[in-house]
């Protein structure tokens, strides 16, 4: 039986950056598995759209689909926006929405793969405090998922972690930055907790002033790649079991 087709899903943004790097992910999720069929479609903003998508793999003959919503928590627009337009789909495509990317170890390895590209080093985790900065969401589920990773991060070697955001929820990132120079970190850093460049990690940086290290954001990372893999592995095989009873 043939497998799948993998829809990613983005949200999309009138900065060109946030597609681009969004493609750059995709294209290194195809160089991780040769032969599956990846496809990407926007919710707004950029095309193609997912419904555009849907539809032209209809036209094609495809049945199955896996859709992975492009987001590192669980809050509106996977709980909403992705299910409502997934539901307009063509009737005879059968499709199972995936789980969101996080939280996952391969994301903590690829935040801290982001801040020794900026110029850390594991000697000095001991000594650093880290904000985990992340857009914000208006969410409660969101929001505990991010303080969860904040804590589990602490534990790995951290001088301390603080979770920021950039809109919705408190403490945003200047103000995580304060709380860690007064703790009496030696320096400070900041992880941005997304995927692509756009207006929310605009404001991450522009809140990272005062630190010490800002690292880039998640992007097309190998870390980032491997959970999308991982998202549509768990998804397929309940969609497989369905079809064949």
């Amino acid at each position: 039986m043939r497998r799948p087709v993998l829809l990613v899903i983005a949200h999309g943004s009138r900065d060109p950056r946030h597609a681009a790097t969004v493609h750059d992910l995709v294209r290194r999720v195809r160089s991780l598995r040769p032969g599956l069929r990846v496809e990407t479609g926007f919710l707004d903003f950029n095309i193609p759209s997912v419904k555009g998508v849907l539809e032209s793999l209809d036209a094609e003959g495809v049945r199955d689909v896996v859709a992975l919503p492009l987001l590192l928590t669980r809050a509106f627009h996977a709980k909403a926006d992705i299910p409502a337009v997934l539901a307009e789909a063509p009737r005879r495509m059968r499709i199972r929405q995936a789980g969101v990317l996080g939280p996952s170890p391969l994301l903590l390895a690829a935040l801290e793969r982001r801040l020794y590209e900026a110029g850390l080093t594991p000697a000095d985790k001991s000594s650093t405090g880290v904000v985990l900065a992340s857009a914000g969401s208006s969410d409660p589920e969101a929001i505990a998922v991010i303080a969860d990773i904040a804590r589990e991060w602490r534990h790995t070697g951290w001088c301390a972690v603080r979770p920021a955001f950039a809109s919705a929820s408190l403490p945003r990132t200047e103000q995580a930055v304060g709380e860690l120079r007064a703790l009496g970190c030696a320096r400070v850093a900041v992880a941005p907790y997304v995927l692509a460049p756009g207006f929310l990690p605009d404001r991450i940086a522009r809140g990272a002033a005062e630190a010490d290290v800002l690292a880039d954001v998640l992007g097309p990372a190998p870390e980032v790649a491997r959970v999308l893999l991982e998202r549509y592995d768990e998804a397929r095989v309940p969609l497989f079991a369905a079809v064949g009873a």
